[in-house]
């Protein structure tokens, strides 16, 4: 049976402003970083697209080396793209990113103009598209000139092939300078995409200043520090947990389960309670709460909990009292 989306999908999900641009993106996008390899079960993966579709979400990001193993996720999203979403592709924006490993040899890592341009070639090949709506670099590169990585981004949407460009995972002093050197180019950066949470909070020193500054757009990957801010590790490591099954790829591992962090989970947990929330469902708020993000990037291992994260809309203002709460509990 083919698929029709939901008639009412726009009706409870929020839209921002990217930035200083005309593109508007959903509160929560939903990210392929796990979940979505040959390792992982196809029906599962496009009843969690179909889902988050049909929930207003819009925004779909990837990367060349998703999977496992790397490239997977995207050969598995163009195949469901092409049966159930190519009708509506004036409706999605689709990102994806290079930077890290991907292939043998010298062209096949980092940020040279070479590895950007062929990867992205790869990727629309990979995903059955013409196009993809934002292209990213997606760390920075030591031994790379940052003019030569930057005129990729710009020659990739010169040549039709995205129409806007970010950058992940650069500090603010990297930024400041991507960023300068994609205006004088005359194609802005329109993202950047930080791992921050409630245990990773690096971005306030600086880089959300600079965001704010320059008029980009931010969207925090890794908001549940890998499920690690949510109900699953309260008790131990469950069986199936990211954690349990070593998939690597960035994924967490048992190690990060340490009694320090657990101790800081129940505590936000009672205070989510208090919330009327769940703790996964606060930690996408107090994301949220900042108006310099644009969005917030979620992660799922099945359809039930795109439902639950998207429900941390439902209250995404804090009290002073509970962010002293929250601040004293992550010291």
């Amino acid at each position: 049976m083919s698929y029709l989306a939901n008639t009412q999908r726009y009706q409870n999900m929020q839209y921002r402003r990217c930035g200083n641009s005309g593109l508007m993106l959903p509160a929560v996008s939903l990210g392929l970083w796990h979940n979505f390899g040959d390792i992982d079960v196809l029906e599962n993966a496009r009843n969690m697209l179909r889902l988050a579709f049909d929930s207003g979400i819009t925004h779909f990001d990837l990367a060349n080396n998703y999977g496992p193993p790397p490239g997977s996720a995207e050969e598995n999203f163009g195949r469901i793209f092409k049966d159930d979403f190519k009708a509506y592709r004036d409706e999605l924006i689709i990102s994806t990113k290079a930077g890290w490993p991907m292939w043998e040899g010298p062209y096949g890592d980092w940020g040279s103009k070479k590895y950007l341009v062929a990867s992205l070639d790869q990727s629309l090949k990979r995903m059955g598209l013409d196009y993809v709506d934002i292209f990213y670099h997606h760390r920075p590169d030591p031994d790379t000139p940052l003019e030569e990585t930057m005129s990729a981004l710009d020659l990739i949407v010169r040549q039709g092939k995205a129409l806007y460009v970010g950058i992940s995972s650069y500090q603010p002093e990297e930024a400041t300078k991507a960023i300068a050197i994609l205006k004088e180019l005359g194609t802005p950066c329109l993202i950047h995409q930080p791992k921050y949470s409630m245990f990773d909070r690096w971005v306030e020193d600086g880089l959300l200043d600079v965001l704010e500054k320059t008029g980009v757009g931010c969207i925090p990957f890794s908001p549940l520090a890998q499920g690690l801010l949510t109900n699953k590790y309260l008790n131990g490591i469950p069986e199936g947990s990211r954690a349990a099954t070593h998939r690597g790829n960035g994924a967490i591992e048992e190690d990060q389960i340490t009694e320090d962090n657990i101790s800081k989970v129940r505590q936000l947990n009672e205070l989510a309670i208090a919330r009327g929330q769940d703790l996964a469902q606060m930690a996408l708020s107090w994301i949220l709460k900042d108006k310099r993000i644009t969005t917030v990037l979620i992660g799922a291992s099945r359809p039930q909990q795109i439902t639950d994260s998207i429900k941390c809309l439902n209250n995404i203002n804090f009290s002073e009292d509970e962010l002293k709460q929250i601040n004293e509990i992550l010291e």
